[in-house]
């Protein structure tokens, strides 16, 4: 760094710290107005003022340039959970550089815009960390609210003493697989139950992957000591898996739920008696 580059330095710092609440009033206005009225100016305030000495510590001090890294983490993860865009994002920092530009304009010296153009790539830098901190907290929050997701449309219940049940909707795949095997294993554990069902009736097709991944939960519920009944066998179903040649080896398979459920229960030691409509289950000894 030559002198003359140090001097512009020194000098687009000390109108930073000499005109401080007006470059942040200046900075807030600017930060918010893309918001249309969706944040606080309170609590944007509070923020960037935060955010603001920070800044100016960071410009001499490394260890203020690593908390400064973490205020703006923190706000791009804020922003992202209250639904804002990048662009919104990254304005709360880019709005600086025009809030000090003005100030600088004012001035009219050599050295101010001099040490603006240092400054400007400074900030041009915190803006695009802040851009990729956004990005990353969002793709983390889509991540939660895919697992959440996958958690709520994989279900296991209990249907009778012994027997649980997984009924799934929609695409098997590897992700989902992982979850049905988790909470059905946990589930056979917490309820000692020695039948699962897993019902397909909802997955629109079967093809050699989603047939890999029922395997794979089946083999995983036998490990626990269950076993298993695949149900919701339509005809559509059937004639794909002898097409692809699919082997379920000695897995029982069933056309329905209900089906799969008196099976169960005859292996559970439980006779069925009466209509098909009443399906009324009494056990066998008290029969």
């Amino acid at each position: 760094m030559t002198v003359q580059d140090d001097t512009s330095r020194r000098h687009i710092q000390e109108l930073l710290r000499d005109n401080g609440e007006r470059i942040l009033d200046r900075w807030i206005q600017i930060s918010n107005q893309p918001l249309r009225g969706r944040a606080v100016e309170s609590d944007a305030r509070t923020e960037l003022q935060e955010i603001y000495q920070t800044f100016l510590r960071s410009l001499d001090d490394q260890d203020a340039a690593v908390e400064l890294r973490g205020l703006l983490a923190e706000l791009s993860r804020s922003r992202a959970r209250q639904g804002f865009t990048p662009t919104e994002t990254a304005m709360a920092v880019f709005g600086l550089k025009e809030a000090v530009y003005e100030l600088v304009e004012a001035d009219g010296g050599v050295e101010a815009l001099r040490g603006f153009v240092w400054l400007s790539r400074t900030i041009d830098g915190l803006g695009l960390y802040t851009f990729e901190a956004f990005a990353t907290a969002r793709e983390k929050i889509i991540a939660d609210q895919t697992e959440q997701l996958l958690e709520l449309s994989t279900p296991v219940v209990k249907l009778w003493e012994g027997i649980v049940a997984v009924p799934l909707v929609g695409t098997l795949d590897s992700a989902r697989t992982q979850v049905v095997m988790e909470k059905l294993l946990q589930t056979l554990v917490d309820t000692g139950s020695e039948y699962a069902v897993i019902d397909i009736t909802g997955v629109p097709a079967v093809d050699t992957q989603v047939a890999q991944h029922l395997l794979k939960t089946v083999m995983a519920a036998r490990l626990m000591g269950a076993s298993c009944v695949i149900s919701g066998i339509r005809p559509q179903i059937a004639h794909t898996i002898v097409t692809l040649g699919i082997e379920f080896g000695d897995i029982v398979t069933k056309a329905t739920l209900a089906d799969a459920l008196a099976h169960a229960l005859r292996q559970n030691g439980v006779e069925l008696a009466g209509s098909k409509q009443t399906r009324v289950a009494i056990r066998a000894q008290e029969a």
